[in-house]
């Protein structure tokens, strides 16, 4: 194979990343999945030539440079290799989330003019086969897996002659780190999804200013389940790679506890909706056991709720949290492969609580705070304990500059705006879009509430679109509400509402099994037909769950009414995002009749 030489040194283009590991790890992997029941581990060389085969046949299928792309799959290799074979060969990679709705997929098929697909599975060939009546022009399908219909991965990549390749290697040398490398579509939990136009070097140039603070090193692993059409799994895996870290594809997310166990990955990221489920898993085992060995479990828990990080703890708590972690703690970090060294958590507000109790076990989790048109990391907490606050979203990163935009001077939150260069070069064709988020001094308006407390940590309070007002005209902003309330081990989910209302109420989606479990040590087990929203003792169990958290709210925020939801909110239902924040004018519209009865005093 003719070889490849990079114009820079540097990394100045997100596909120069594996040349990067070649020349610093070459006998590392840096890629690996599971196929017929075995680890496969991929080695950067043959990464390297499976990249270039690819570039080089999709020149030679007539690529041009600014093409879009779309990558409708699953994580694996083939994804990632993918991706940086687009990019080499001067396109533009366009990810669809795999469990995206019809409607919205071809939106994004049409909107961004997309004539060729990688997908992942014969099914979703089928699919993308079903939208010739809904997209006006014909899609070429190439499926990672050999496929009854559309092209093969491996049937698509001819071996490149050497005039192939040496168009290839000057279409590369061509590509500026200003260039598209990517257009992310928003998941619209509002309206119509928007196409995020991200460069090389916003992602670079985010990775580079998180890479110095990761506690990881070459030769450690990282565990992939966060879909990577989200742009923090896609930013991260770039930092693992570059920092010669080997990605591990998990099989997927009925998966993970296995795969955990398997790969004993040394870091991983996250939403907090999957930590939550991780630690309900956690309960609901320790919820299992019986005298003793279930008192120590409780005792534990205790023991993690008083966790703090700056506080200088007495001997007696010191002593308490090494025997915790003695005896039930260090069970949650074999259980999360025994080397996890950090998680990472984005895409919605992490449980202060939750941050805590795992610290208290050794496990560093922390949250950080963005968004796609910032590449994503604008704030983020790091693993010392020194530049971690629980219930803030960090310090800002290095290069990035934010400021608090308040309507006037006696506000202690504004909304937040940031300039660096993470932003985005804009919406995909939308200018207007465009102008209304990015002002004229290149400022972007993220719409987000917040302020930096006198310690320089940046705390959010809400999202400025979802702030209501009440009959009195007060604001009220749910977010901080909620997140409270999903403290309670009862609370699976929630969404506060009450716009134009005298006193916000609140949609409440049950923690069956915890909820059950309740009953069941106080000797009063619930049958399966007394487990449903008008039950007195569950409504009671919640409703001194709602007393609690409401001692801690002002007023305005306190909740009144409340009405209880058996059915989980799930993506496959509408409630939720492929990043598992609400969609709040769906449910507001599904359970409009509960809502309704709320406030007429039914509920």
């Amino acid at each position: 194979m003719m070889q490849y030489k990079r114009p820079h040194e540097e990394v100045s283009r997100l596909f120069d990343i594996l040349f990067h590991f070649q020349d610093k790890w070459p006998t590392f992997p840096i890629l690996a999945s599971k196929r017929n029941e075995q680890w496969v581990k991929i080695f950067p060389q043959e990464a390297i030539k499976k990249t270039i085969d690819l570039a080089a046949a999709l020149m030679q299928n007539g690529l041009q440079r600014g093409d879009r792309i779309g990558i409708w799959a699953g994580n694996s290799p083939e994804w990632i290799l993918t991706d940086y074979a687009i990019q080499m060969a001067g396109g533009i990679t366009v990810p669809i989330y795999p469990t995206l709705p019809d409607k919205e997929l071809f939106h994004i098929l049409i909107h961004a003019d997309i004539r060729t697909v990688f997908t992942g599975t014969s099914h979703q060939v089928k699919r993308l086969e079903s939208s010739k009546e809904q997209v006006p022009f014909d899609i070429q399908i190439i499926s990672f897996q050999a496929a009854e219909n559309g092209k093969s991965l491996a049937s698509f990549i001819e071996t490149p002659a050497s005039e192939s390749l040496s168009a290839l290697y000057a279409r590369m040398n061509q590509i500026q780190p200003q260039d598209i490398a990517t257009i992310l579509y928003t998941s619209g939990t509002t309206g119509t999804p928007k196409g995020v136009m991200l460069s090389h070097d916003n992602i670079i140039s985010n990775f580079k200013a998180n890479a110095p603070f990761m506690p990881v090193q070459a030769g450690c692993r990282a565990l992939s389940f966060l879909p990577l059409c989200h742009i923090l799994e896609r930013m991260c895996s770039s930092l693992f790679m570059h920092e010669g870290v080997s990605i591990w594809f998990a099989e997927g997310m009925d998966k993970i506890s296995d795969n955990l166990k398997e790969v004993q990955p040394h870091v991983f990221t996250t939403v907090p909706r999957l930590l939550e489920k991780v630690y309900d898993k956690i309960l609901q085992k320790g919820m299992l056991l019986k005298g003793l060995s279930r008192s120590i479990f409780d005792w534990s828990l205790r023991v993690g709720d008083k966790y703090e990080l700056h506080q200088n703890r007495n001997f007696i708590y010191q002593a308490e949290l090494w025997l915790a972690r003695k005896l039930v703690f260090k069970k949650w970090q074999a259980a999360l492969g025994g080397n996890v060294k950090a998680i990472v958590s984005g895409g919605s507000a992490l449980q202060p609580r939750l941050s805590r109790v795992f610290w208290a076990a050794g496990i560093k989790a922390v949250e950080g705070y963005g968004l796609t048109e910032t590449s994503p990391v604008v704030a983020v907490n790091y693993f010392e304990k020194e530049s971690c606050q629980f219930g803030t979203v960090g310090k800002v990163i290095q290069g990035c500059k934010v400021h608090i935009h308040k309507e006037s001077e006696s506000d202690m939150a504004g909304e937040i705006l940031v300039k660096g260069p993470g932003v985005m070069k804009g919406y995909y064709l939308d200018e207007a879009q465009t102008r209304e988020v990015i002002d004229t001094q290149g400022w972007f308006h993220t719409g987000d509430i917040g302020y930096i407390n006198s310690e320089g940590f940046l705390k959010i309070t809400d999202r400025k679109k979802e702030i209501f007002k009440n009959s009195a005209g007060k604001y009220i902003a749910p977010q901080p509400i909620e997140n409270l309330l999903k403290e309670s081990r009862y609370i699976q989910n929630v969404m506060v509402v009450g716009e134009y209302q005298d006193h916000p109420a609140a949609l409440i989606v049950c923690e069956q099994e915890t909820i059950l479990d309740a009953f069941k040590r106080k000797g009063t087990p619930l049958k399966a037909e007394e487990f449903h929203a008008n039950n007195a003792e569950i409504r009671h169990l919640i409703y001194e769950e709602i007393k609690a958290a409401n001692r801690q709210l002002s007023p305005t925020e306190k909740i009144h009414h409340f009405a209880l939801l058996m059915e989980e909110w799930t993506q496959s239902g509408g409630e939720l995002t492929p990043t598992q924040k609400l969609r709040r004018k769906i449910i507001a519209e599904k359970y409009q009749p509960v809502i309704d009865g709320i406030y007429r005093g039914g509920l």
